[in-house]
Parts: structure tokens; C-alpha cells; sequence
């Protein structure tokens, strides 16, 4: 008797972990992929290096975008309207900057959780058309994007902290705003401003929705209970794969996927890690769906006044190759001035990069997660018949590294920066490669080292 009751507490806790954060929305059931998401996946899976633009009027305040509103008076704050001129953005230069950073698409916030639209809407009088600037910056981005072959996808918060009819949640909303809490029809504004973004703006290449957990239960313990209400995923899913089915969805609700998503992130964390500001506690990795990583540069996303920049080229580097070797794109985050800049800091850094791709990429670009696991040296990724060991800490490696496990035959060795050849052992018994490594240089931000392999 105390086996059974063992078994069905077991049980029990099992199904309540696995509705945690998902008991009310199950995604767009039924969802079968058009052969057009099925491609953008698989290009998705190549491109492995994204800009993220994290942009507003929050900028004004240098204040953090998610949370400038929080809990602060709505009318005081919808007075940045007027002060929001950014007269020198420059859609071209913003695109051309990802493009020598080596990143193949952007992912810009439409709308963020203060709910301030960066494109032309019918259904807000918030947003950038409002202000002394009165441009389209979503519209001038998808533009330069086209002009310049970079995809464009668009985040778009689910969280709101401004419009009355969207009913409070975990997050404190702005205060002293009229009108009452109106689920359904927050729901459909939401479906027709992204009916806007999805029809108006030419090819959007995925849908990043953020704010999921403001409507889910916080638990003593910090994990996620059950939902406070419902997104109608299923039909906000289905509107998006109508109107663009090569359009693919992402949410950022730190879960399991829902059916109907197209690719997992993991904000501020590589997959499986959730360390480093992590959020990915009550998240299981998709085996079957592309992944990615969103990071920032400084602490912040937004522009906030004095952020602290003390993040190296090398360090960056090191985290995109950390993401290529866990099968994840890394999304890098750069958020303008109130003016439109991108940050000397940010722009340095970010060719920085591309520099270090100009020569690298191959060793990045259209690689696989590797059967190896990363190591303390570094990680491997692997493209066709080549396996790139990126070995970020060579002082791991004493003129020898060897291989356990490997169920290949390695047919050549050699650096991939000299492309000198390397001695090598194989020992059957134990499935083992031992690589003779007689010097790497020590300041590199990386040594690579290339197996060519029989399958």
C-alpha cells in the first residue's frame, strides 16, 4: 500500500511539473509547418549569429526598456513622446553595421511591455508616428533589410503596462490608467497590430514574442505555477502561419515549447545552462527545433544612462562559439540612443567580431552541435566531413588532447590556421583520438583545430 501511494504522489507531481506555466495554452494544435518554415528553419539552424535592437522611448529616460513604465504615472510617462526625435537613425548604416559584424538577421521590438508601437499602427495613438520624429523605423528596417539580404524578425511583447484593457498581472502596471481590464479585446488588438506588421512590411522571417510568465503564477520556490490567464495561443499562432506560413514563431516563456512554435530561445542563457541570469529552470530543449541564445553586451537592453560595457571582443566570440557548440544561434543585443545611435562602445565591439568571422566563420556558419560534449578546453561543432575543435582555453590542453568515444575515422588533422598537418594516434580498443598539439598561442581569442572524418 505505501508503494502505491509513493507511485501516485509521484505521478501527480509529475503532471503538475509539466503543466507549470502551460495548463491553460497548448499552442496552435494540429500545426503542420509549410515547406517554406521548414526551409527558414533549416537556414535558421545555418545562420548561428542574429543582431537583437532593443529600442524605444524608454530610451529618453535612459531608463531599461521592459521596466521603465512599472509601477510610474502613465500620463507623466506619455510625455516622452514628445521629447522621442531620434533624427539620427539611419536604418542603412544600422543593417550594414550587422552585416559586417557577421550577423545574418535582426530581431527588432514592434512593441515592448510599455506597449509604445515602433511602426505605424491604426489601433494606437502610442507609438513612434506620434512623436516630433514621425517615421516608420519598422518599416525603414525591412527596407534596408530586403536592400541589404538580411532577414528581419520582429519581437513583439504579450506583456502591457499602458493600455487599460490589458488585466494586471505579476508586474506592476503603469499607475493612474482609466478604463477597465478587457481581456478579450487586449487579445484582439494584439492580433491586429500583428496582422499590421504581417501585411504592411513585406517578408517577416519569425515572431518573437516576451511576457508570457507575467501571467503565470510565481511559486515560493520561484518556479512557475499555473497560468493566470489564457494567450489563445492557438489563435494567434494560426493568424501569424496564415497570413506568412514561412513566418516562424518564438516565445520567450522560459518553458518546454507549445505546439505551433518554430524555434526555442533561451534569453540570457545557453541551452540547458540556466546560469548567468538565466530563466530556464522549467525549460526542456527541443531536440527537433532549431535553437537560440539572446545576450547583451553591457547589463542592459535598452539604453540606460552609464550601462557598463565591460564585455571584450574575445569574451563575445567565446560566447558565440559557446552557442554554435550547444546547436544555438547567439542573438546579440545592441539598444540605440534616444538620438538613434548605436553606442561607440557597441559598434566597436560588434566589428570586433566580424573581424574575427571574416576568417572563422567557415568554422561557425551552417555547423552542427557535436557529438561531444563541451569540454573544459572549449567545444566542437561539426559541417559535412570536418569536426572544428575551438579550443578557447588552450591551457587546458597540454600539448595533447585527447578524444574519448569517438565513433569516427579520423582520416586528417591540422590547424586551421596554418593548415599544418598533425600527428595523430587512434586506438580502437578504447574508441580514442589522441591529437599532438605542440604549441597554441595562448592570446588568440581561439585555436582551431580541423579533423577530417569518415562517417
Amino acid at each position: 500500500m505505501k508503494k502505491i501511494i509513493i507511485l501516485i504522489v509521484l505521478l501527480f507531481s509529475t503532471l503538475i511539473g509539466k503543466s507549470q506555466g502551460n495548463d491553460l495554452d497548448k499552442g496552435q494544435v494540429g500545426y503542420v509547418p509549410s515547406s517554406e518554415n521548414l526551409q527558414n528553419r533549416e537556414w535558421f539552424r545555418d545562420a548561428r549569429f542574429g543582431m537583437f535592437i532593443h529600442w524605444g522611448v524608454s530610451s529618453v529616460l535612459g531608463q531599461e526598456i521592459g521596466w521603465a513604465l512599472s509601477g510610474k504615472d502613465v500620463d507623466v510617462y506619455r510625455q516622452n513622446m514628445n521629447k522621442f526625435n531620434p533624427e539620427k537613425f539611419d536604418a542603412a548604416a544600422v543593417v550594414r553595421l550587422a552585416k559586417d559584424a557577421g550577423m545574418k538577421y535582426i530581431t527588432f521590438t514592434t512593441r515592448h511591455h510599455d506597449s509604445f508601437s515602433m511602426f505605424s499602427t491604426e489601433y494606437s495613438d502610442w507609438g513612434i508616428m506620434g512623436t516630433p520624429y514621425a517615421k516608420d523605423v519598422l518599416g525603414m528596417l525591412a527596407d534596408e533589410c530586403r536592400k541589404q539580404d538580411i532577414r528581419l524578425f520582429c519581437y513583439y511583447s504579450l506583456t502591457d503596462f499602458y493600455r487599460p484593457d490589458y488585466c494586471l498581472g505579476n508586474v506592476k502596471k503603469g499607475s493612474g490608467i482609466k478604463g477597465d481590464c478587457d481581456w478579450d479585446a487586449y487579445i484582439q488588438f494584439m492580433k491586429n497590430q500583428l496582422t499590421e506588421i504581417l501585411t504592411n512590411y513585406g517578408p517577416i522571417y519569425g515572431i518573437w514574442f516576451d511576457g508570457h510568465w507575467d501571467q503565470v503564477r510565481r511559486l515560493e520556490n520561484g518556479r512557475n505555477g499555473n497560468q493566470l490567464r489564457a494567450w489563445n495561443y492557438d489563435e494567434i499562432y494560426s493568424l501569424i502561419h496564415k497570413l506568412q506560413p514561412g513566418c516562424m514563431i518564438v516565445n520567450n516563456h522560459h518553458l518546454a515549447t507549445f505546439a505551433g512554435e518554430d524555434f526555442q530561445t533561451f534569453e540570457r542563457d545557453l541551452p540547458g545552462e540556466n546560469k548567468d541570469g538565466g530563466y530556464s529552470a522549467d525549460a526542456i530543449i527541443a531536440q527537433d527545433l532549431p535553437l537560440e541564445s539572446s545576450d547583451i553586451i553591457g547589463r542592459s537592453w535598452g539604453y540606460v544612462t552609464n550601462d557598463t560595457i565591460d564585455r571584450s571582443v574575445k569574451d563575445l566570440v567565446h560566447l558565440l562559439i559557446g552557442s554554435a557548440g550547444l546547436g544555438s544561434n547567439l542573438l546579440l543585443n545592441i539598444g540605440p540612443t534616444p538620438e538613434g545611435e548605436v553606442r561607440k562602445s557597441h559598434k566597436e565591439l560588434l566589428l570586433g567580431i566580424g573581424d574575427w568571422l571574416y576568417t572563422y566563420g567557415v568554422t561557425i556558419y551552417g555547423t552542427r552541435k557535436s557529438f561531444m560534449k563541451p569540454a573544459d578546453w572549449g567545444v566542437a561543432v561539426e559541417k559535412e566531413d570536418k569536426i572544428y575543435l575551438h579550443i578557447i582555453k588552450p591551457e587546458k590542453v597540454n600539448k595533447q588532447l585527447i578524444l574519448n568515444h569517438f565513433p569516427h575515422k579520423v582520416r586528417k588533422a591540422y590547424r586551421f590556421e596554418t593548415g599544418k598537418t598533425l600527428v595523430f594516434k587512434t586506438d580502437k580498443k578504447v574508441s580514442s583520438v589522441s591529437l599532438q598539439i605542440p604549441e597554441m598561442d595562448p592570446n588568440a581569442i581561439d585555436n582551431v583545430i580541423v579533423l577530417r572524418v569518415r562517417k
